[in-house]
């Protein structure tokens, strides 16, 4: 959370003064105090969506949007092997199985990926938009189509992306944003399903709630048309979350303006190259992904950042739980309950995955979150830090 202030607590306390925390009914106490309701029209507004729905975490979105897709028992779904666990948690919690694809310089699945991932079991791809970045969507948008897939996207890390004019999160059935506190906005926990598909938006909002309709106003009449599970969000919660969404198209702006200096900056610097962007107009701006020779290098390159205290996420040399070399749990299939791997048999060797590209991107993959804060001389000294470390590494003299 960059900005916070005076526009939050004024939201909050909207929500206090009526005493009225759980989002449905109450309508007399609450004094037409909606701020789930306010949430959800904030950020249909802001990405173009005709339909949102806000729930408790990023997590539970991309759970809600596979469930409101139609994906459940037995589907293979494909997967990338580079995102955070939650993607791949979300499919098994609905009843599917992870096939992992490989990936590209987009730090997304590729076409390519995706097609040799395809079986006769394949019912849809969860697509990431990883590091604040979109994946190349017109090759994916072929493959999905000839191959007569469901695309659910999750854009956790990517809400204010876009390819092409189409918000990352609307190009497939359903998709998901989270607004947990390390994203580019934040309601300290939440999550937003998206959809133009209006059965979808439906079966989300039943699902994320036991299955309630929420029709009419008395919460003990209602109808249960489907089982669901309890994935609300709170008022307060969505509170925070009303005016941080507001907020998205200033800090975008301000990132972009950080981020084009550091690309300046490091441009020309041997050694060094960054993850490619499909469509740059479209960016968030969230993350400047750097890429380097090879993973030797990239791990030189991390031990002289953290000696010089600038840090860098390296997601091979750090267990950041995101990049399927970690999950041994999965690969071992030790879960708490008898999840669909144990059931249904996993559809692949998760120990030994053919996804060069992964491993080969991975590995060299540093990447640093954008502030909306920083200052010129701030973005400077992180730049300089930056060069210093890889000419260092790659024993290239300033």
């Amino acid at each position: 959370m960059e900005f916070f202030g005076a526009a939050e607590r004024k939201e909050i306390n909207d929500v206090l003064e009526t005493g009225i925390l759980f989002r449905y009914n109450h309508e007399a106490q609450r004094n037409n105090i909606y701020k789930a309701r306010e949430f959800e029209a904030e950020v249909a507004k802001l990405v173009g969506a005709n339909y949102a729905h806000a729930v408790s975490s990023g997590s539970t979105a991309v759970l809600c949007a596979l469930a409101a897709a139609g994906i459940g028992a037995g589907d293979e779904v494909i997967v990338p092997p580079f995102t955070y666990i939650a993607t791949v948690e979300a499919v098994l919690m609905a009843g599917a199985l992870p096939v992992f694809a490989d990936i590209d310089d987009t730090l997304c699945l590729s076409a390519d990926g995706i097609r040799k991932a395809i079986s006769p079991k394949t019912k849809a791809v969860c697509l990431v938009h990883m590091c604040g970045q979109m994946a190349d969507m017109d090759a994916i948008m072929a493959v999905i189509q000839e191959n007569n897939l469901v695309l659910v996207e999750d854009a956790g890390q990517a809400m204010g992306a876009s390819y092409k004019g189409i918000s990352t999160g609307l190009w497939g059935k359903t998709g998901a944003y989270s607004f947990d506190f390390f994203k580019i906005a934040t309601a300290g926990e939440g999550g937003i399903m998206v959809t133009n598909d209006e059965t979808a938006y439906k079966h989300a909002d039943s699902y994320s709630d036991h299955g309630h309709d929420h029709i009419g106003t008395n919460r003990g009449m209602e109808q249960h048309p489907i089982m669901g599970f309890n994935y609300r969000i709170s008022e307060l919660h969505a509170a925070v979350g009303v005016v941080q969404t507001r907020r998205v198209p200033e800090i975008i702006q301000r990132n972009n303006i950080h981020k084009t200096q550091l690309l300046s900056a490091l441009g020309q610097v041997p050694g060094l190259s960054f993850a490619r962007i499909p469509d740059t107009n479209g960016d968030s701006a969230t993350f400047l992904n750097l890429l380097l020779p090879d993973t030797e290098t990239a791990g030189r390159v991390i031990a002289e950042l953290n000696a010089a205290g600038v840090g860098g996420f390296n997601y091979w040399f750090t267990n950041m739980y995101h990049f399927i070399n970690q999950w041994t749990h999965l690969k071992n299939m030790h879960t708490a309950a008898a999840l669909p791997i144990e059931k249904f048999g996993a559809p692949q060797d998760y120990n030994n995955l053919d996804i060069p590209n992964a491993q080969a991107v991975v590995g060299r993959l540093i990447s640093f979150g954008i502030r909306a804060t920083w200052t010129t001389d701030e973005v400077d000294a992180l730049a300089a830090n930056i060069e210093a470390a890889v000419r260092k590494a790659t024993l290239v003299e300033a």
